[in-house]
C-alpha cells in the first residue's frame, strides 16, 4: 500500500531549485529576416498575388458579347508556323476549325490574322494557303499579315472588319489562348464570340498545362501593362 506524502514535502517538490549566486537567464533569440530575406519574400508574395489575379481574370473572361449565331467573318487568330513555312498542328488545328465553321455556315468569309512575328513567314499567308487547301475559295479569305501580338490581332481585324462595313465575328483560337482574347476583344466596337479549335490530340496534357501557364503570364501583363500602354485604335 502506497504511503501518503506530508503536504509540507509535496510543496517543497514543486518549488524551483534556488538560483545561484550571479546566475543570469540564457536570453531567447528572436529570428528576423534581414532586409534581403523581406525583400525576396515580398518578391514571391507578390507573384503569386499577380498569378492569382491572372488565373482570376482568365476564369472570369468574357466568351461573347451577343446572341448571335452567323456572323460577318470568322477571325483566326494567328501562331507561328515553323521555319519551313508550314503549318504547325496548333496553327493547323485553328484554321482547321475556322474552315469547319466556314462550311457550317457561321460566316460567309474568313479573316486570317498575323504577321512575322515570330518566323520569316507571316502567319496569316501560311494560314490562308492551308485554308483554300481545304476548300475554301480565295475570295471568301481576307489576309491580315501586320499584326505581332492578340492585340493587334484583334485591332487589325476589327480595323479590317469596319473598312469593309462587317459588325461581327466569331473568334477562333485554341482554348488555352481564347480568355485573354476574350479579355482584348470586350474592348472592341464589334458584337463577337469565341470559338475553341478541338484539342491537338492525345499526350499533349503537358502541353496544354505549359500554354495555360503561360497564357496566365500574358494575361498579367496585359492587366498590368499593356492593355494602358499597347492600345490600338481600330
Amino acid at each position: 500500500m502506497l504511503e501518503a506524502i506530508p503536504l509540507k514535502d509535496v510543496r517543497s517538490l514543486n518549488r524551483r531549485p534556488a538560483r545561484r549566486p550571479g546566475h543570469r537567464p540564457i536570453p531567447v533569440r528572436r529570428r528576423h529576416l534581414s532586409w534581403r530575406g523581406r525583400v525576396i519574400a515580398g518578391c514571391i508574395a507578390l507573384i503569386l498575388a499577380l498569378a492569382a489575379w491572372g488565373a482570376i481574370a482568365r476564369q472570369l473572361a468574357p466568351a461573347s458579347n451577343t446572341a448571335l449565331t452567323r456572323f460577318d467573318a470568322i477571325i483566326v487568330l494567328g501562331y507561328p508556323a515553323d521555319a519551313d513555312g508550314n503549318p504547325t498542328p496548333e496553327q493547323l488545328a485553328r484554321v482547321t476549325e475556322a474552315v469547319h465553321e466556314y462550311k457550317r455556315g457561321v460566316a460567309p468569309r474568313l479573316i486570317l490574322s498575323g504577321g512575322a512575328a515570330h518566323t520569316n513567314f507571316a502567319e496569316a499567308r501560311v494560314m490562308a494557303r492551308t485554308a483554300q487547301a481545304q476548300g475554301i475559295p480565295q475570295s471568301a479569305i481576307f489576309v491580315e499579315d501586320q499584326a505581332e501580338d492578340t492585340i493587334q490581332n484583334a485591332c487589325y481585324s476589327v480595323r479590317m472588319m469596319k473598312a469593309h462595313g462587317w459588325e461581327s465575328a466569331e473568334v477562333v483560337s485554341t482554348a488555352s489562348h481564347l480568355p485573354r482574347a476574350g479579355i482584348i476583344f470586350s474592348r472592341l466596337p464589334i458584337a463577337w464570340r469565341t470559338h475553341a479549335a478541338p484539342p491537338l490530340g492525345p499526350g499533349e496534357e503537358s502541353h496544354w498545362i505549359a500554354a495555360t501557364w503561360m497564357e496566365t503570364l500574358k494575361t498579367v501583363r496585359y492587366l498590368v501593362w499593356a492593355r494602358q500602354t499597347e492600345r490600338c485604335e481600330p
